[in-house]
């Protein structure tokens, strides 16, 4: 039925904020950045490996999301690494603050999680594709 995910869209609060977080900090693409004068809003279509990934939107006024842990609707997003070590330290010296490396029960893989600038939880999971 379906053949894969095509994308992700996140309103962030402080565009700039965001897009200097996803792009500079995490090192995503930019594929396409447009300004949509009648929104007065941002769109900025951000790639991983030259794949399209993300969207970006900034809307002014966008109401804040209640988050909490088990809330029900997308826990997070996950980014697939092949060195975790690695990328909590890139993410460390940058500034963003990561939980404890723990070991996934069922896969035994690492994982970890950290935020955007809105308190999105974002992982990263250790993977060599042999997942379940």
């Amino acid at each position: 039925m379906f053949s894969k995910v095509h994308h992700i869209a996140i309103i962030c609060s402080n565009y700039q904020e965001s897009k200097d977080f996803y792009v500079n900090k995490l090192g995503l693409q930019i594929l396409r950045e447009v300004y949509r004068e009648e929104r007065d809003s941002y769109k900025l279509d951000l790639a991983i490996d030259g794949e399209y990934f993300i969207e970006l939107f900034s809307f002014p006024n966008a109401p804040k999301r209640p988050s909490y842990p088990e809330a029900q609707g997308l826990r997070h997003l996950a980014f697939e690494v092949e060195d975790i070590d690695n990328i909590v330290r890139k993410l460390t010296e940058r500034q963003i603050k990561v939980e404890d490396v723990r070991i996934d029960p069922v896969t035994n893989k690492k994982f970890t999680f950290f935020s955007d600038p809105d308190g999105l939880p974002l992982e990263i999971y250790e993977s060599n594709r042999n997942i379940l």
